[in-house]
């Protein structure tokens, strides 16, 4: 009898363990089992900061966010980020900042990116992805602590109904997009060659991080690549008076050249992480191509010069977006009229239009290794 008890009990610990494995047992559109991910814990800079920077110093100011939510949101953009695409795609809520102290709600997941953030120190932001990281595991801990000490209860308080729950971090979805700043730092105060040669350093401390959320429990990881640094209008208005220094679509060649290898070492470390760490699911996205193939083609698609930006200026008078400036008669930082119809909003940042079109090229896994769609990134592979 107690034997076969005991089988009964492993039998049915298996099952469990093996439903456990297959959570996300949904039927996607195209027939495949769908992810159904609870949350989203983003790590970056800028191109994916919902507001953290905003809230630890000063806020962005408007015209950021007219186009989409009507007013300043802690974004460097006229509307949304890849970010919220990524999270209105998985049905999940945008992300609230970490470091917000009003308004947030960290239910289905939290965004610990700064803008000026950097994959390591020093860099234009003091919240390095070590610092990212290591608010992460706090989060996790204190978030887990208060459960436990409520696990008596059948009532879950008010006070703690806008928080995860503990099982649904090694659930969530992981993304990053990062580096970006490490190599415009790295351009503004070393040499070329000096950029490149950090590069194996850089790419060595993501995947430190990346260890570390493995070790807390982490398991699906979206990892985007860096975008086309020499295609920045703020990099093209310093460096096109070189000679020859610019490509057929106006990019700075060097910039773009080491952001590609950045690349390459970035790509080829996720594949050593995918031996290194068995368990887990990693998808390297090729953002890089989705960019320059947007600026490449931005007559046809309807937009505007890419060089040109729609708020701030750099042509002679350096004036960030939001604020204003008369230069002989002549006024500087009004926004321009039309935003959709450009790729870039400041000089430096993607419009809303543009993150949109990047957005849907990415999320269907057409850019991607492995090829699935963000909705299946919990799976090596595409289920046919």
């Amino acid at each position: 009898m107690m034997e076969e008890s005991w089988k009964l009990f492993y039998t049915f610990g298996i099952l469990v363990f093996g439903l456990a494995a297959q959570w996300a047992a949904v039927k996607s559109d195209g027939g495949s089992l769908s992810c159904g991910f609870p949350a989203i814990y983003n790590f970056g800079d800028s191109n994916s900061d919902t507001g953290g920077i905003s809230a630890a110093f000063t806020e962005i100011p408007p015209p950021n966010g007219e186009t989409f939510f009507g007013h300043p949101a802690g974004r460097a953009c006229d509307g949304r980020l890849i970010i919220d695409f990524i999270a209105e795609n998985l049905q999940l809520p945008y992300l609230s900042a970490y470091l917000d102290s009003v308004g947030t709600n960290f239910r289905h997941g939290a965004n610990f990116a700064t803008g000026g953030s950097s994959i390591r120190p020093p860099g234009y932001s003091p919240f390095n992805l070590g610092v990212q990281i290591s608010q992460f595991i706090q989060f996790k801990a204190r978030t887990t602590a208060l459960y436990n000490q409520l696990s008596l209860s059948r009532r879950i308080p008010v006070t703690i109904s806008n928080l995860p729950r503990p099982a649904e971090f090694s659930q969530a979805l992981y993304t990053f997009d990062i580096g970006q700043n490490d190599l415009a730092h790295g351009f503004q105060v070393t040499t070329e060659n000096q950029v490149r040669a950090s590069i194996p350093n850089i790419i060595g401390q993501l995947s430190q991080a990346i260890h570390l959320l493995y070790k807390e429990g982490a398991r699906f990881f979206w990892v985007h690549n860096t975008g086309p640094l020499g295609c920045l209008p703020y990099n093209v208005l310093h460096d096109k008076s070189k000679p020859g220094i610019l490509d057929k679509n106006g990019c700075v060649k060097p910039l773009n050249e080491v952001a590609m290898e950045f690349n390459r070492q970035l790509k080829d470390k996720i594949s050593r992480l995918r031996t290194q760490l068995p368990f887990a699911k990693f998808t390297y996205v090729d953002v890089y191509s989705a960019k320059y193939g947007l600026i490449s083609s931005a007559k046809t698609l309807g937009y505007v010069d890419p060089v040109n930006f729609c708020c701030g200026s750099f042509y002679g008078n350096h004036i960030n977006c939001g604020k204003k400036a008369i230069v002989n008669g002549t006024v500087y930082g009004d926004p321009c009229n039309h935003p959709s119809r450009h790729i870039s909003w400041d000089g430096i940042h993607y419009s809303q239009a543009a993150n949109m079109w990047v957005a849907d090229r990415i999320l269907n896994g057409s850019l991607s290794d492995p090829p699935v769609p963000i909705q299946d990134a919990c799976h090596h592979q595409r289920n046919m």
